[in-house]
């Protein structure tokens, strides 16, 4: 073939400046131009142009918006977000638009009434639309219709229902999102209008939409103001919530559990322990376990965190327990040591107050409490003055002494009777074991954001705390005597035993029993013997590979590894991941998926209406991130989106999760992973992009696995044999060369 050169005047093609866009503009009934977008422009100077092109006066009444399913107006704060080859349209600006609509919901005729709340429904999900909308006193028309609006057309009810339904149901979708934007307040909302919201949790229970919406309404209501919470708890009863757990629509399900939770979250601390009783009254749990958690169903993701939530809030009434200190004065209090004591020793015998001097029945308490594995034998009331775990210890130990009275029995006796010092005192392991179980369950804190952590085995029963730690404390006297630990140092032999039950406990909670007696038999397969072999099998045996030629070959192979881990990090983020966008009113948050192209050129991402099933194609989503443009990628703290949201900041395992891509001058693009494994995945991914170390806990811990496996494999024909610390000698030079063959 010719080679064809180019004339030496003449011009190569340069790429275009980044400043410059190519978009195609819609207008309806003409055809879309195609244009060049200059980014320094202003914008009022592009619609300008646009509308010159189109023949249209009046520039200022139009605005763009993306094409999409969006439609989100283009404004000068996101402009930076159009992309080559986006489609925009040229239509009516948002301040017309919000009054053309404002007009239009007021319209005597219900078919274009219903109409206009459609579209006010699709155009409040966009910041841009609503905060004009709002200026016009949006809301307040939207309550007003909510209101009295409703009544008035009480009549048409019978015969039209499905436009009533229909247009109630677009009425409080646009309220919704526009409240989901935080521009105006929850508290200005009248005592009628909750009402009105809580009388459809039971007026439309059928209209699955209408009692979405309501449930969200007063999950925000309730989480936003404290002021609202007093008025919502007048009006909702847990009574009228839980017909709705009972149903079959899982998203119903979960709004119901999430008015819940934020009721039980807001409720104030004296009132918190009444709620949990009228929850029990009302059998919450069993409602929960029968329709939710046993139902022939998968538990989304938004359920699994609504029931996390629930098991965190009702774990942390035990607080107060856990943080009161003994009283060594109160009767009360003494009396349920005394109770622990009669039970174990002499049940039948208890002697009466005539019988015997008093030296003697304080001779024979101090012995029985000792026995009892009291550190304070005389008084031991001062061994519960310990915050955490405080008086929740003692009420675990009266719980297990009356409800497995023959278990407690055995243990007690077993133990005070034994001559060889391998004795487990019963009070001091059951102090440090609920102290540890306190510590398990994060007793205390507050719900993450997004964890989803429950577990299905707490919703079988109504003391299932209790019931947890007399599980926990057999297995403890079991460990104990496995590990022939000794109460002469019982510190010291206390944290080691602890150190195995706790991973004993840690290990069976992974597996997600079913019920606690799942649990029982998952903790009979890990005995002391057991959890040895699991840690010699993941040690795999450390210590007998430091000798030098192992670290040599490891040396040598590790650089193959990392390229492995890094492949198949870059291969997650060809497959992709779909993200949350967090907001103040989660059951409403929207998702968004972000996935690399497979020439690892390009990220495309884009908005989702819900989470998807599987992978989600490349030209589906709308927007694109050129890799060559990523400056850095930042974690946690650094995050702009975390600067930004105060809630957020405070929470710990959120920021955890959160990261940042960085391009251009000011361009960011914000993540909240999922979960830790995918977190890690993302930042390895993008830091071996831009060809940066990959540090995350998740890679070393898949070198460690993946080096062991492979010198494992080379060093399987040297099994037995023993690999020496040094190179053999090299042998001394053979006195004569006679053996040499000389091919000449």
């Amino acid at each position: 073939c010719p080679v064809v050169l180019a004339p030496k005047n003449s011009s190569v093609a340069m790429p275009p400046p980044a400043d410059i866009v190519k978009v195609a503009i819609e207008w309806p009934g003409a055809f879309p131009k195609l244009m060049e977008i200059d980014q320094k422009k202003p914008l009022s100077s592009i619609i300008k142009e646009v509308c010159d092109g189109w023949s249209l006066a009046n520039h200022d009444q139009f605005a763009l918006q993306h094409a999409d399913s969006s439609n989100f107006y283009i404004t000068e704060k996101n402009r930076n977000e159009i992309k080559n080859g986006a489609i925009l349209r040229l239509t009516t600006s948002p301040a017309q638009n919000a009054q053309q609509l404002h007009e239009r919901i007021q319209s005597s005729s219900m078919d274009a009434k219903l109409e206009a709340l459609k579209d006010l429904a699709n155009y409040s999900r966009d910041i841009t639309f609503a905060q004009e909308f709002i200026n016009l006193d949006g809301i307040s028309l939207l309550t007003q219709m909510v209101e009295s609006g409703t009544e008035r057309y009480q009549k048409l009810q019978k015969i039209m229902k499905p436009c009533f339904g229909d247009m109630l149901s677009f009425t409080l979708t646009a309220f919704v999102e526009l409240m989901d934007h935080g521009i105006v307040s929850w508290d200005t909302f009248s005592v009628a209008f909750i009402k009105k919201i809580a009388s459809y949790v039971n007026k439309f229970a059928s209209d699955i939409s209408i009692l979405q919406r309501s449930l969200a309404i007063l999950e925000s209501m309730v989480l936003n103001s404290h002021d609202l919470y007093q008025k919502v708890a007048q009006e909702i009863t847990i009574g009228q919530l839980i017909p709705h757990l009972q149903g079959t629509d899982q998203e119903i399900q979960t709004y119901t559990i999430a008015v819940i939770n934020a009721l039980f979250l807001k409720a104030p601390d004296d009132k918190r322990q009444e709620m949990a009783n009228i929850l029990a009254q009302k059998q919450l749990r069993s409602i929960i376990l029968t329709h939710v958690i046993r139902a022939q169903r998968a538990i989304n993701n938004e359920m699994a965190h609504q029931l996390y939530v629930l098991q965190v809030l009702t774990f942390n009434l035990l607080e107060d327990r856990m943080m009161t200190k003994m009283d060594p004065q109160d009767q009360a209090q003494r009396d349920i040591i005394f109770e622990l004591r009669r039970i174990a020793f002499d049940a039948e015998s208890e002697p009466n107050n005539s019988s015997g001097s008093i030296e003697k029945r304080k001779s024979m308490y101090t012995r029985d409490y000792k026995k009892l594995g009291f550190i304070n034998h005389v008084n031991p009331a001062m061994d519960f003055t310990q915050t955490p775990p405080g008086m929740l210890a003692l009420d675990n130990m009266l719980y297990f002494a009356k409800h497995h009275q023959d278990a407690y029995i055995r243990i007690v006796l077993e133990n005070s009777s034994r001559e060889d010092k391998h004795e487990c005192p019963f009070g001091r392991s059951s102090i440090e074991l609920t102290k540890m179980l306190c510590e398990i369950l994060k007793v205390g804190e507050l719900p993450s954001e997004t964890c989803n952590d429950f577990h299905p085995m707490f919703f079988t029963h109504d003391r299932s705390f209790e019931e947890f730690f007399c599980i926990c404390i057999q297995l403890l006297n079991k460990t104990w005597k496995e590990m022939r630990a000794t109460s002469e140092d019982f510190n010291k032999a206390r944290k080691r035993v602890m150190q195995v039950v706790k991973e004993q406990i840690m290990r069976a909670l992974t597996t997600k029993p079913s019920s606690l007696d799942q649990f029982k038999s998952k903790l009979q397969n890990l005995s002391y013997t057991e959890i040895l072999k699991i840690r010699q099998s993941e040690r795999m045996n450390q210590e007998d590979f430091q000798s030098r030629p192992i670290l040599e070959l490891k040396e040598k192979i590790q650089p193959e590894i990392l390229e492995l881990i890094k492949q198949q990090r870059l291969n997650r983020l060809v497959e992709g991941t779909c993200f949350r966008k967090l907001n103040s009113r989660r059951r409403q948050d929207k998702f968004w998926y972000c996935r690399l192209s497979p020439n690892h050129k390009v990220l495309h991402y884009g908005d989702l209406e819900e989470s998807p099933q599987g992978e989600v194609p490349h030209d589906s989503l709308q927007d694109k991130l050129p890799v060559a443009d990523i400056k850095a990628v930042v974690t946690g703290k650094d995050c702009p989106h975390m600067k930004e949201k105060g809630a957020l900041k405070q929470n710990k395992e959120v920021l955890e999760l959160a990261f940042s891509i960085l391009y251009d001058s000011s361009g960011q693009l914000n993540f909240i992973a999922p979960d830790k494994h995918e977190y890690c995945v993302w930042t390895d991914g993008l830091n071996a992009l831009l060809g940066k170390d990959m540090l995350s806990e998740l890679t070393r811990n898949d070198l460690d696995t993946l080096l062991s496996m492979e010198i494992k494999l080379r060093l399987l024909d040297l099994e037995n044999i023993q690999i020496p610390d040094a190179p053999p000698p090299i042998p001394k030079e053979p006195s004569n060369y006679d053996f040499v063959y000389d091919c000449n």
